[in-house]
């Protein structure tokens, strides 16, 4: 019997972030602080016609109105709220069918590996755009459906990465000595295994999660997101683009910018991420 302490000590690593890292930190954090707040921060449902169309950012509304008078600013914020639970559901599905495909394939290896590989190179082979439109078509709009889609698109990521550490660490002593003592294999996988691969599940979290982000902008663009009129910045952004000539420049300007803005942030945590813990090894 043992305790899951140490396991939990490796699943919240104390990961010291660079500068770039912290900002990335404050630009997410901003956004989530917009979807959890959400009825708060805005006084008209995001749904709605509340005013003329195509009005310019006013005091009444700060990010101007859209083509059929729907305040930017309240579909904005509730945009958030779409894009941060598609982005968790995504990631957390991709998650728990490709860490656990990872460490079964690496450590029982034989026929079984090479038909998981097999199948997730067959899925890694597709343009990772590609690959999401067509799974988002197939299902249908809808959040459930949108996170679905994007998670098959990053389930072979999460494999790969975890199935080749566990190739190096099902051959370390200690595991060795685990297997010489007695351990059955769920031991060895879930206390010798599975907490040296944390840190990895970490970097392609944090590096991934960028990605599924403008993904999920790309499919709302298309149209193969959430059903209007639900508010999406992918959505308004597609919205706006055939008036950009005309001078409604802040109907793609707003939603662009928040697009970048969480990207940009994921991006910055992942890379300080990642190279923390290059440190740590190259220290180790």
């Amino acid at each position: 019997m043992y305790t899951f302490r140490p396991i939990l000590m490796k699943l919240v690593p104390k990961v010291k972030l660079s500068t770039l890292g912290w900002v990335g930190v404050g630009m997410v954090t901003f956004v989530v602080f917009l979807a959890i707040f959400a009825p708060l921060l805005t006084p008209y449902d995001p749904t709605r016609t509340v005013g003329p169309g195509f009005q310019p950012p006013c005091w009444e509304h700060p990010l101007g109105t859209n083509k059929i008078g729907q305040d930017m600013w309240s579909r904005i914020v509730y945009g958030a709220r779409t894009i941060i639970i598609v982005v968790l559901l995504s990631t957390a599905i991709s998650m728990l069918i490709g860490v656990p495909l990872g460490l079964i394939s690496g450590y029982v290896g034989g026929l079984l590996d090479r038909i998981l590989s097999m199948i997730m190179d067959a899925i890694y082979a597709f343009p990772s755009l590609i690959l999401a439109i067509a799974m988002a078509a197939a299902l249908g709009p809808g959040i459930i459906n949108t996170a679905i889609a994007i998670a098959i698109v990053y389930v072979p990521t999460y494999f790969r990465m975890v199935r080749g550490q566990t190739l190096s660490i099902k051959e370390q002593l200690y595991v060795e000595a685990a297997r010489a003592i007695g351990a059955n294999h769920m031991t060895i996988l879930v206390r010798y295994i599975f907490p040296n691969v944390i840190s990895i599940i970490t970097v392609v979290f944090t590096l991934s999660v960028a990605d599924v982000v403008l993904t999920e902008a790309a499919l709302s663009f298309f149209g193969l997101s959430v059903p209007a009129p639900t508010p999406d910045w992918g959505f308004d952004l597609k919205a706006g683009h055939p008036y950009l000539l005309s001078g409604y420049w802040w109907l793609i300007t707003f939603p662009g910018l928040m697009i970048m803005i969480l990207a940009v942030g994921f991006t910055f945590i992942g890379e300080s991420v990642a190279e923390y813990f290059q440190a740590m090894e190259v220290r180790t």
